[in-house]
């Protein structure tokens, strides 16, 4: 397979050395719709494709899977670099296949199985499971003829309705919609991987009169309708009551912010949830799930103060943010944010890690923030990865991500030097994990059991790591300074030195801020 990959003049080959850093490239590589095919040899290899594959699964990124197996004869047997590998990644993959062993009798149907694979992988991933016999050898062979009937494409799995039942859902999803008109308190919440443009957010935002509370990964905070700030808003209780929503349409996945879910779930609004990807409900309360299109026609009550209010609220805040932000020019980890969203030249994507980095972005970036978060499993693990596959399918990547993420997939950094890939590392240093000191547990434990339970600790020297792989590295601590950075095509690494105590501190300061600006 890895033969006949590299033989064919149209397929681009990326020898990646470490497999779970590979799935995560061809993630990445996957976030424009077009998927990658990754390959692996039998046994663990293929276990540690697992994360990216669930990444994949739950954000609708396209991906083929071919995992080399032993033949059947050998599988069960003690036979080495043998697991069982059928159906590996269960409900993750849209669809799996192991076709047997190839022979020539098979070859008519060798076609109908890639486009069959291709047109499962447009919606996320797919596993092909491929068991060769000895000798694993040899170079690939004429394609078999193609059928002059031409495929239809069509949906590998769909759910069926019965003409009748599908007109009520329809009936009732206009029914609702229509009871949803002339409210004058709603609000639109922009999430990522929706599948809706901006340009459809923008008209409903128009046509309702509401504002979106946009975070980075749905690409429309720089809207005129859109919220930013929305956090630290409704972390000011007054402006949080006096704007409690009638109703919600969120769109594509929920902000980061658990101060935006809290004031959603105890205002019993109505929530429409449009698009996907998948089921997303994590509160329980969706009333109607549907398309943008079925939203035509909506609109709020005309002639009120409601989106003039969240406007003038939304300049306040971002005056204030800018003002600590602004300081002395020292950089703090909202601030390290900020100056990526602000300082991103023209062209030149973000990849951002969940945990602190996102919600730095999402809180404090501003208008200028737009990223991509593998925000479907929230885990930490592949984001230099994913960063690189974006790199290397040609879109110049900043990717923002805190040290215990870094070091978690430094494996990245394996042959990139040698790469033709434009990849700009930020690295915020705090050594360990920063998100936990805003948990309660931070004043329940003892300061050492902290340290040793959540804090995590780990001493890495950042720097060194980088340039142990060929990479240029350096540590930064001046705003100015990383804007410049910025700048210059990568491969680099930066490194923003911070403390996790004096953190939670910059975040207090800052919603202060704000709420003194609200009055």
């Amino acid at each position: 397979m890895a033969v006949a990959l590299a033989s064919n003049e149209a397929v681009t080959v990326h020898v990646v050395h470490d497999e779970r850093v590979a799935a995560f490239v061809a993630l990445g590589i996957g976030l424009d719709g077009v998927p990658a095919v990754l390959l692996c040899t039998s046994g663990t290899a293929a276990a540690n494709f697992h994360p990216a594959v669930v990444e994949a699964g739950l954000s609708d990124v396209p991906m083929v899977v071919i995992t080399s197996d032993r033949p059947p004869e050998l599988r069960d047997v003690g036979a080495p670099q043998t697991i069982d590998q059928t159906h590996l990644y269960s409900r993750s993959v849209r669809w799996f296949h192991d076709p047997g062993v190839p022979d020539a009798a098979g070859a008519p149907t060798w076609r109908s199985l890639a486009f069959r694979a291709f047109n499962a992988a447009r919606h996320g991933p797919v596993h092909l499971n491929l068991p060769f016999r000895e000798p694993l050898t040899g170079m690939p062979g004429e394609l078999p003829a193609a059928s002059r009937r031409e495929p239809v494409s069509a949906p590998i799995a769909t759910v069926g309705m019965h003409a009748p039942a599908f007109a009520r859902a329809v009936e009732g999803i206009r029914s609702l919609v229509d009871q949803l008109v002339d409210h004058q308190r709603g609000v639109i919440v922009a999430g990522g991987r929706s599948g809706v443009s901006t340009e459809r957010i923008a008209a409903l935002a128009e046509s309702t009169g509401w504002p979106v509370l946009a975070d980075p990964t749905s690409g429309a905070r720089a809207l005129p309708a859109a919220v930013t700030t929305f956090d630290a808003l409704l972390r000011h209780r007054e402006f949080a009551d006096a704007h409690v929503p009638e109703v919600v349409v969120r769109i594509g996945r929920p902000p980061a912010s658990r101060v935006l879910a809290e004031w959603i779930a105890g205002s019993s609004c109505v929530v429409v949830q449009v698009g996907g990807p998948g089921v997303i409900d994590p509160g329980h309360d969706v009333a109607l799930v549907c398309t943008i299109d079925d939203l035509d026609g909506l609109r709020g009550a005309s002639g009120t103060t409601w989106a003039a209010r969240w406007r003038h609220a939304e300049k306040r805040a971002t005056e204030a943010i800018g003002a600590v932000l602004a300081g002395d020019g020292s950089l703090t980890e909202p601030g390290v944010a900020h100056v990526v969203a602000t300082s991103r030249p023209e062209g030149v994507g973000v990849v951002v890690a969940s945990s602190m980095p996102v919600r730095d972005l999402e809180w404090f970036g501003g208008p200028s923030a737009i990223a991509h978060a593998n925000r479907g499993a929230n885990g930490i693990d592949g984001v230099v990865s994913t960063a690189l596959g974006r790199a290397l399918a040609g879109t110049p990547t900043i990717v923002l991500v805190g040290d215990i993420a870094f070091v978690h997939d430094s494996n990245a950094l394996v042959g990139l030097r040698t790469r033709s890939a434009d990849l700009r590392i930020v690295v915020v240093d705090n050594d360990g994990g920063g998100i936990f000191s805003f948990l309660p547990q931070a004043a329940a434990l003892p300061a050492d059991q902290f340290e040793t339970l959540l804090g995590t600790p780990h001493g890495t020297d950042i720097e060194g790591l980088a340039r142990a792989h060929g990479i240029d590295a350096s540590t930064i601590t001046d705003a100015a300074e990383l804007a410049a950075r910025l700048r210059h095509p990568g491969p680099w690494l930066v490194r923003v030195p911070t403390n996790r105590a004096e953190n939670v501190v910059v975040h207090t300061r800052l919603n202060a801020a704000v709420a003194a600006a609200l009055g």
